[in-house]
């Protein structure tokens, strides 16, 4: 048996989020058409709303529905930290660890020549304008530590040094309660390139 077209569209249209294959868009669509149709029409309103109505932030370029966002407009914060992060995700992440407290900027996404993506496609004029304008002392990449990561924090890196300014790399290596025979190789040689001296 085959499904209406309608339904197969609405599968299809599921299939966009990421993780979701063809058995959990089914079931999905299924649950959405069978046992919550308020629901369905709440999330397709919802999600119109916000199609519509989310924009970037002119300063960080964080996902928000106001000119500014809630972290731009506040003025409590350290004026001369910048972190650069890959996605708004990454902001929600370091946000809820709660030891950062300065400004942000976003980049949505790295560079990936190979896929033609350079230095304009993720805002690094944005990111030079507001380096030259702010009174900003040191930048923290806290790009992914992937090939296409490292390769955007050391060009970025090189934009940073030019100015003046202090640049550092967000540190990575073993995680607190890992094990070491759990650990990666890679992860082993970043934590040992970055040991620290033990004060007493």
């Amino acid at each position: 048996m085959s499904f209406s077209p309608l339904i197969v569209r609405l599968m299809e249209s599921l299939r966009c989020l990421p993780g979701v294959g063809p058995k959990s868009a089914q079931r999905m669509t299924m649950y959405l058409l069978e046992r919550d149709r308020k629901g369905a029409r709440q999330l397709a309103e919802t999600l119109l709303a916000a199609m519509d109505g989310v924009g970037r932030c002119k300063r960080c370029r964080m996902l928000n529905e106001t000119d500014l966002c809630s972290i731009c407009a506040s003025e409590s914060r350290d004026k001369q930290l910048l972190c650069v992060v890959e996605t708004p995700t990454d902001v929600l992440v370091i946000e809820q660890a709660g030891s950062y407290r300065g400004y942000y900027f976003v980049l949505m996404g790295h560079l990936s020549p190979i896929d033609g993506i350079g230095p304009n496609e993720i805002g690094v004029p944005d990111l030079i304008r507001r380096l030259d304008q702010a009174d900003i002392k040191e930048v923290i990449l806290a790009t992914n530590l992937t090939v296409e990561g490292e390769a955007t924090a050391h060009y970025l890196a090189e934009e940073v040094r030019h100015r003046g300014m202090k640049v550092s790399r967000i540190a990575h290596g073993v995680p607190m309660g890992g094990e070491l025979e759990y650990v990666d190789g890679g992860t082993l040689v970043h934590a040992f390139a970055g040991r620290r001296e033990v004060m007493l």
